[in-house]
């Protein structure tokens, strides 16, 4: 009788392993967006542009969008023209990296470097009225389209990192993204159903805040939730959190301004 290799406990690990990161590589099955999960009034709302209040900020971005700010005296249409036209699908591949500045930026980070290369303008706090309107508008214009992030060598480090805090435990709750987001999605949490977790509606108008948020407030919110300490806005780890969700909703349409509760 032949004895047992001495490799087989290690080639087993690696298969193990191998096992478990092709599953947390796997999106949720079916894909639906938070949407699908929202009362059947917020749902209504958030399909009539006239009733929907996010769309208060998408108004207000297209009014920034021709506005001349900074030193360079230049506007947002001054390069861009036409939004409609300039800015179709391109919500739907950020977060992604910037040759020059050598990082991941989310649209909020696009937005701004924009004001400091081109329009000599400081860039726009985050979170603030401003950016959010310009955010939102900007993704609007994308409605419809396809999330569709791209992985590569350049990102591909985000994108490691952003899976492992998705699959992490944090904070006094000791739970993990993952745990509500893929394993319990569909069921009640109080009053609330829980989602699948996807950023497409986003920047959203949510009910609780009584205004419009970024998506990463409302990642925050989940932090708060879990009783963990909260990372800064604009943060690594929170732009991280945004690529890997967004390679998540891979295929959802952009819903942006979308309502939720």
């Amino acid at each position: 009788m032949h004895s047992a290799s001495p490799f087989c406990p290690l080639f087993c690990l690696l298969l193990a392993v191998s096992a478990a990161s092709a599953a947390e590589l796997q999106r949720p099955n079916p894909l639906k967006s938070g949407a699908a999960f929202v009362s059947d009034d917020l749902h209504r709302l958030h399909a009539d542009d006239f009733g929907n209040p996010g769309m208060l900020w998408v108004a207000r971005g297209a009014k920034l969008w021709s506005e001349a700010a900074g030193n360079g005296g230049k506007s947002c249409a001054g390069c861009h023209s036409d939004a409609g036209k300039s800015m179709q699908g391109v919500a739907a591949r950020y977060p992604r990296m910037d040759p020059g500045a050598a990082r991941l930026l989310n649209l909020e980070g696009r937005v701004n470097l924009c004001r400091e290369r081109n329009q000599q303008a400081r860039p726009l706090e985050l979170e603030s009225g401003e950016l959010l309107a310009l955010v939102t508008y900007v993704a609007h214009q994308s409605r419809g389209v396809p999330v569709s992030v791209t992985l590569d060598m350049q990102n591909r480090k985000d994108f490691e990192r952003g899976r492992a805090l998705y699959h992490r435990r944090i904070g006094q709750m000791n739970l993990a993204c993952t745990h509500c987001h893929d394993r319990n999605w569909g069921k009640k949490l109080a009053a609330e159903t829980i989602s699948q977790g996807h950023g497409n509606a986003f920047p959203a108008y949510r009910l609780e805040w009584q205004t419009l948020g970024s998506l990463q407030r409302r990642i925050r919110a989940c932090y708060y939730g879990l009783r963990a300490e909260m990372p800064p806005y604009g943060s690594q780890e929170l732009l991280d959190l945004e690529l890997y969700i967004a390679w998540r909703a891979g295929g959802l349409p952009v819903e942006t301004p979308g309502v939720r509760r």
